[in-house]
């Protein structure tokens, strides 16, 4: 079986990619600045952080290997894998970003 991209197949993937990295990094640096007293954010920021990340790679895991099970192209097993963690990060985002700053 070969495989052979679609025409912008693999950059889209990069951006997205890149895109999660991002945010990941905009809501690392929303819990420091709530660890450091200058962003609001709940008394269980802290538990979350940890908790959150076992589901959502197992999440991903498994979308990945039901893709590959699929016989699914490497970008579409890439796309699956990165679909959890993407919910999970955007929404941790959004959320983070409407407390504002420590008043």
């Amino acid at each position: 079986m070969s495989w052979s991209p679609k025409p912008f197949e693999l950059a889209w993937t990069g951006v997205r990619v890149a895109t999660l990295m991002v945010e990941a990094q905009v809501v690392i640096t929303y819990r420091i600045m709530g660890m450091a007293g200058i962003w609001a954010v709940s008394e269980t920021e802290k538990r979350r952080m940890v908790t959150e990340k076992a589901p959502a790679f197992l999440e991903s895991g498994f979308a990945a290997t039901f893709a590959m099970m699929r016989a699914q192209s490497p970008v579409d097993v890439i796309d699956a894998a990165l679909d959890p963690l993407t919910r999970k990060t955007r929404s941790n985002r959004k959320r983070l970003a409407k407390r504002g700053f420590q008043r």
